[in-house]
């Protein structure tokens, strides 16, 4: 297992990043010191999910449809979120289902 400058190996990064939003920024910070393939796939990934959340949340606003619609979203966050915290203990560069690739394009700054 590689470590970044710092000493800390991009596994524990890309866990990190999954872990609350305070761990997404944690992760985002160790990562920039030292960039590492697997550490910026995942913090790229949990950011799309945790943008998806929010949004899950904003549309329940509308009252009744959007409840529906948002908790069907919060649901497939929740799935997303699993999936790619499975994903970052194992140590695989896979994008979670559906927009995960999407997460990759729009994020790739980072």
């Amino acid at each position: 297992m590689t470590q970044t400058n710092d000493g800390t190996p991009p596994k524990t990064i890309a866990i990190v990043a999954y872990i609350t939003l305070i761990g997404f920024i944690v992760a985002l910070i160790l990562n920039s010191n030292n960039k590492s393939e697997l550490g910026s796939f995942h913090i790229r990934q949990s950011l799309g999910i945790f943008i998806l959340a929010f949004a899950s949340g904003f549309i329940m606003i509308i009252p009744i449809l959007g409840w529906i619609v948002g908790a069907a979203g919060y649901i497939f966050a929740f799935v997303l979120w699993i999936m790619g915290l499975i994903s970052a203990v194992n140590e695989e560069l896979k994008p979670v289902p559906v927009l995960g690739e999407k997460f990759n394009d729009w994020f790739k700054g980072i």
